[in-house]
């Protein structure tokens, strides 16, 4: 992982680069801190070489609201701040859900929810099937998780031990139906580790989000809940 060319103090000026009325505010700043301290501090990823074979993968599920993410990646060297002023244009390579195609350092084309967990497992068999140690990390919303092919996805990764595979979940209390004992153990029940953490806390977010162990692992970044 390169340095950062810039600042964690350094985002809310590039996030107002951004404007127009698809940002999805709440969505973008409830990522915000996981999203940096992954690029900062835990991912093997470079700029400079964005589609090495070696790197890291990081899969953004949650990606109807891209505004930080976006930051991040011109905070990190992938995206200019120039490219950030025309997001959601016609001549823009920054739409209101990430491409891949478009984007250097974005896996895929996001923003349909429920997809992602099931795109970061196949992802991380792969891997492993290729004899990488690359890591794959999934970045979900708590919301998104009520959708149905999540529950295969996490019984999947439980049962064949993919321990390269790790799924941060952002908390912000937006789910309608909630589930019976909490996110985490929605995951720990199916064979994943997993640890609940404060999601604005970057130092116990790295620790989170240390080398995984012997079996897929989950963190749950709780955050401020969702304004209505």
């Amino acid at each position: 992982m390169t340095l950062a060319a810039r600042s964690y103090a350094d985002l809310p000026g590039l996030m107002t680069l951004m404007t127009g009325d698809e940002k999805h505010g709440a969505s973008a700043t409830s990522t915000l801190d996981v999203l940096w301290v992954l690029y900062d501090r835990v991912l093997r990823v470079d700029p400079a070489v964005p589609d090495d074979p070696g790197r890291d993968r990081f899969l953004l599920s949650k990606g109807h609201g891209p505004m930080a993410y976006y930051a991040v990646l011109a905070a990190m060297g992938f995206l200019s701040p120039d490219d950030l002023r025309g997001f959601g244009g016609p001549d823009s390579r920054l739409g209101y859900h990430p491409d891949r195609t478009l984007v250097p350092g974005v896996e895929i084309g996001s923003g349909s929810l429920g997809h992602g967990l099931g795109l970061a497992v196949g992802t991380a068999l792969g891997l492993r099937l290729a004899g990488t140690d690359s890591r794959t990390v999934v970045l979900l919303g708590d919301a998104e998780l009520e959708e149905g092919s999540n529950a295969e996805a996490i019984q999947y990764a439980g049962r064949v031990g993919l321990h390269r595979l790790t799924a941060v979940v952002i908390d912000n209390s937006s789910a309608s139906l909630g589930w019976p004992g909490g996110i985490l153990r929605r995951f720990t029940v199916e064979g994943w580790s997993g640890v609940d953490v404060d999601g604005r806390d970057h130092d116990a977010l790295e620790r989170a989000l240390a080398e995984p162990g012997d079996s897929p692992h989950v963190v749950v970044a709780h955050v401020e809940p969702k304004e209505s």
